[in-house]
């Protein structure tokens, strides 16, 4: 018999966040799937049909994980207070994100959460999965490897996969880590915010054009979610674009005169 995780240190800081579920089943069988692994934090991101008897029924003994759900508007809000955000997608990109399988999702799930940080594990719609608008949000795009000739997989129980894999680690001892001088992780919502400073800072500068900016974006969206900007250093990213920024409006002034 293996110890309660329902209230594992880890486990209660990780957040399962579905976007646009169409079918309310999907959710209920959801619940379902992070009860059995010990996860209990769910959000829905404009169910089509929540509440639902049918979420209820198939939700079985897990009806503690579904009264509980939180419904938001946008993904946006479902992480705003997460320092690490991982997309789970069984497509690929043309400007690949980095990538994990479930196991490695896990591991710094694990490591995140230790840290004192929020995580979110997010799962698009059922039928199309995320957007690329939506995985510019994500540090990691988290994939399932599955047969190549049958990939597709309901989404409950991918769900089970990657909620087993962070099960799994909770039983193993922690690893110390080495203390000393740490500021706490960006969240997304603070991420967001240097991510439209640093849009308007480039083109202040007369770097980036406002026609060409996807693609350039996505790349610095990729770069800096790579290296886990905690808050010190976004204030410290701020504050030299802030001042480059005055330089600007200095040097179109003196050109005015």
């Amino acid at each position: 018999m293996i110890e309660n995780y329902k209230t594992h240190p880890n486990l209660s800081k990780i957040k399962i966040v579905m976007i646009e579920t169409s079918h309310p089943g999907n959710i209920g069988a959801v619940a379902r799937a992070m009860k059995n692994m010990g996860l209990s934090r769910l959000v829905l991101v404009n169910p089509k049909e929540f509440p639902s008897s049918v979420a209820s029924a198939r939700a079985s003994s897990a009806a503690d994980v579904l009264n509980d759900a939180i419904v938001v508007g946008s993904l946006d809000e479902a992480v705003a207070d997460c320092q690490l955000v991982m997309g789970s997608s069984a497509k690929l990109r043309n400007v690949s994100w980095p990538q994990v399988d479930a196991r490695e999702c896990a591991v710094l799930a694990k490591k995140a959460t230790g840290n004192g940080a929020i995580v979110a594990i997010v799962f698009g719609r059922e039928s199309s999965g995320m957007n690329n608008d939506e995985l510019d949000k994500c540090h990691y795009l988290a994939n399932i490897p599955t047969n190549p000739d049958y990939s597709s997989l309901n989404i409950a129980a991918a769900v089970q996969v990657f909620a087993y894999e962070c099960l799994m680690l909770c039983k193993q001892k922690p690893v110390k880590e080495a203390t000393g001088y740490k500021h706490a992780l960006a969240s997304a919502e603070q991420l967001e915010g240097f991510y439209e400073h640093l849009y308007q800072a480039l083109q202040d500068i007369d770097f980036l054009d406002p026609q060409k900016n996807a693609r350039f974006m996505r790349r610095m969206r990729r770069m800096f979610n790579r290296t886990q900007l905690d808050i010190k250093e976004v204030d410290i990213l701020r504050g030299i674009m802030t001042a480059a920024q005055r330089q600007s409006d200095k040097l179109l002034a003196y050109r005015k005169k």
